[in-house]
């Protein structure tokens, strides 16, 4: 049976999100069936400052089966 893992994170952090990911396949040997992302729009910083961005939300949807099934 397929079983859904989600990851989010922000995009000045991806590296983090990377590291969790491959950590998280490698302890649970996962068989991944699919893997699908999507970054939020960019919102304006309300610190005021034109021209400033706020860090855009990261998801990341694994599909997969569990080890052993």
């Amino acid at each position: 049976m397929h079983q859904v893992k989600l990851f989010k994170s922000i995009e000045s952090e991806l590296w983090t999100m990377e590291a969790e990911i491959n950590e998280w396949l490698r302890s649970t040997n996962a068989k991944v069936i699919s893997v699908t992302g999507n970054i939020a729009p960019q919102t304006a910083d309300s610190s005021g400052i034109q021209g400033s961005f706020s860090a855009s939300d990261v998801l990341v949807v694994i599909v997969y089966e569990a080890a052993g099934k």
